[in-house]
């Protein structure tokens, strides 16, 4: 803990000041695209979708869950609790808070995204042949289906699955969903743990449990890449603290959950470079090996079942150039994309961004930052990536809490910030009619 807290408190004024102008900034960029009549493909840039106004009595649930975690961090119970507790209870407030900023639309807001015309309408393609859907999926990907745009197969087979298993309710689906998304919270602070001290890692809770990328947490798919990536990337910081077979072993499974994530996104794959920091920064780099050999499996498995990688790659690629390249200029969008991860990581993003270099977890900071760059760079990122960037948003915000300079003091969580982008998100839910 900080022994300046009034001076912490005015380095957290600044930080806010610095992200509302990069913020205003990008907000005035959207509006001259929108006003220029700019290929946007959307009514709501900078995020995709259209703008409403909706309250009901269920919108004071999230105040009241934001409440009830700053309350619990000012009075200093995340460094007073035992660790198991606030790594358990990171995953149920995450899931409260994503929880009850959906619940503003009602049920609708954790089944729009596992609607006839999404994912689900795939499912019902699967019936009882999966081998067989494995084999047709990249013609199905040039056909322009539903959920096979952009997406490898598996969130169509998880959920089909799950089905089989007896959870056929739409709304329960959305939940279970939703809370392994929010499992990924303490894989994400037992690496953190592990890289700057428990210290460190109780202070950044309330940062990830209150971030504003919540509002796309329930229900998207891409929160279950979020909790593979997270559990990669542990295991990847378990394999450099063993030697021998053991950390061998953990490398071979950090590269299996890299090839698992693989086949639920194609971005995922981006994950892996943080891995490959990790070792290299720890002096580990012949572990590259394993995790490399590891991440092949799980994509091999896949083609020897008639699913190849790549070619569903390629023809994800040109479904983009065909249905969203001439409706969304790379132009605008490379601009307003960073806006709308200012808005999606929140006001932490700015002081983390700022004490990148201070951080031992730099390898998790640069390799997710290097997926966002590349993604704009390669004119990728055109709408939808606070959804697509979940797994990549919670390694942005990780400096935030790291010390005011190289091997000084912890500081303490930003409060500030943290409610600052709490609001943000449950305003970003009240106005934004998301499509999924």
């Amino acid at each position: 803990m900080t022994a300046e807290p009034a001076s912490d408190r005015a380095r957290q004024w600044r930080d806010l000041l610095g992200w509302s102008l990069l913020v205003g900034i990008g907000l005035l960029v959207t509006w001259v695209a929108v006003r220029a009549g700019a290929r946007l493909g959307t009514a709501s840039a900078p995020f995709l979708g259209s703008f409403r106004l909706k309250v009901s009595p269920l919108s004071v649930l999230a105040p009241m869950v934001a409440g009830a975690v700053l309350v619990a961090a000012w009075r200093g119970w995340i460094h007073r609790l035992p660790w198991w507790a606030i790594s358990s209870g990171s995953a149920v407030a995450m899931f409260a808070w994503a929880a009850a900023l959906a619940l503003v639309d009602g049920a609708d807001g954790f089944t729009r995204s596992l609607s006839p015309d999404s994912y689900l309408g795939d499912v019902q393609e699967v019936g009882d042949h999966p081998l067989d859907y494995l084999r047709t999926f990249t013609s199905r990907s040039a056909e322009h289906t539903t959920a096979t745009r952009g997406h490898p197969p598996a969130p169509v087979l998880l959920l089909w699955a799950v089905q089989r298993l007896g959870v056929s309710s739409h709304l329960t689906l959305a939940l279970l969903v939703t809370a392994v998304g929010a499992l990924s919270l303490p894989l994400i602070l037992a690496a953190v743990r592990d890289m700057g001290g428990e210290v460190t890692a109780r202070a950044y809770a309330p940062v990830l449990v209150l971030a504003p990328y919540a509002v796309w947490v329930a229900v998207s798919m891409d929160a279950v890449v979020a909790t593979i990536g997270a559990a990669m990337t542990l295991a990847g910081v378990r394999a450099t603290r063993r030697h021998g077979w053991r950390a061998a072993l953990w490398a071979v499974a950090a590269g299996l959950l890299l090839g698992v994530a693989a086949l639920f996104s194609y971005a995922a794959a981006w994950l892996g470079l943080s891995v490959v920091c990790l070792y290299f920064a720890r002096r580990r780099a012949a572990l590259n090996l394993f995790s490399g050999l590891g991440a092949l499996l799980p994509v091999l498995g896949a083609a020897r079942l008639g699913f190849t990688w790549t070619d569903g790659l390629g023809a994800a690629y040109d479904d983009f150039n065909q249905r969203i390249e001439p409706h969304r200029s790379v132009l605008w969008w490379s601009l307003i994309s960073v806006c709308a991860l200012l808005l999606a990581a929140g006001p932490a993003l700015y002081p983390s961004l700022r004490k990148v270099r201070n951080t031992p977890g730099w390898p998790f900071l640069v390799g997710a930052g290097a997926a966002v760059l590349f993604s704009i760079g390669a004119g990728l990122a055109r709408g939808g990536v606070e959804h697509a960037w979940l797994p990549y948003f919670p390694w942005l915000t990780l400096a935030a809490v790291a010390p005011e300079r190289p091997g000084g003091e912890p500081v303490a969580s930003p409060l500030i910030l943290v409610a600052v982008g709490a609001m943000a998100a449950m305003v970003i839910e009240a106005v934004l009619a998301t499509p999924w």
